[in-house]
């Protein structure tokens, strides 16, 4: 994925039945292999919808080569299960990234979520840089269209950094709807969808990413370098 374009990924915690886990020997294992070949920045997760306590669920940021942190900024159904991410919570996540020097993502799932960073954001507990998330498509969840794409777009505070996830895509134009639109970044994986065209499969992620990259230079875009989106992302040395 790397190779192909990728200058960001994102990773969960997970033992290997796929179950997720605060064991870190095999996050920290896969980090090994990922950081000998090659210098892509690692978005740690705090998300995961379980029974893990607060501390667990961020047990990622706990390795010094994880740049960045995915930070829910809200709570939402997820198909038949609730995502609980209250704001005592993600102040704690917060406030973890911050002493670890770790950049947060703010993930929005719905408008409301706008919000809730602006209100953390008063209160200090979310600091520059502003880096947003846009997620549509998730059940439950706001659908994944032009018109919530735009409508979550424009409520951003005008100049932050955003990017683009959708849930279930079956083929790439809503990514490319948000890079039309100024998207800073757009996420591909089996985490979401497995497609790039209506019943065409990647089967890799590395194919995915080489699909969206192509799209992104047809549109006559570059694919940004890790060196790039750690400026953009204002993502320090560590």
């Amino acid at each position: 994925s790397y190779k192909n374009g990728a200058s960001l990924v994102h990773l969960h915690v997970r033992d290997n039945h796929g179950r997720p886990t605060e064991d870190l020997k095999e996050f920290a294992r896969t980090l090994d292999l990922i950081k000998k070949d090659c210098d892509i920045i690692v978005q740690g997760s705090t998300g995961g919808v379980s029974d893990l306590s607060l501390e667990d669920r961020c047990v990622s940021l706990n390795d010094d080569r994880v740049e960045m942190g995915s930070l829910n900024m809200g709570s939402v159904n997820l198909g038949e299960n609730e995502y609980i991410n209250k704001l005592s919570d993600i102040r704690f996540w917060a406030r973890r990234m911050e002493k670890r020097g770790i950049v947060p993502e703010l993930e929005i799932f719905e408008p409301g979520m706008i919000n809730n960073a602006l209100l953390l954001a008063e209160e200090g507990v979310l600091k520059p840089p502003f880096i947003f998330g846009i997620c549509n498509g998730f059940k439950g969840t706001l659908q994944a269209n032009t018109r919530n794409l735009q409508f979550l777009a424009d409520s951003i505070p005008y100049g932050a950094p955003w990017g683009y996830v959708q849930h279930g895509m079956k083929d790439l134009s809503l990514l490319a709807a948000a890079i039309a639109m100024g998207a800073s970044a757009v996420r591909v994986g089996f985490e979401d969808s497995v497609y790039y065209a209506p019943e065409k499969v990647g089967k890799t992620n590395a194919v995915l990413v080489e699909k969206v990259a192509a799209l992104i230079r047809d549109m006559g875009l570059e694919v940004a370098t890790a060196s790039e989106s750690r400026e953009l992302f204002r993502i320090k040395s560590r």
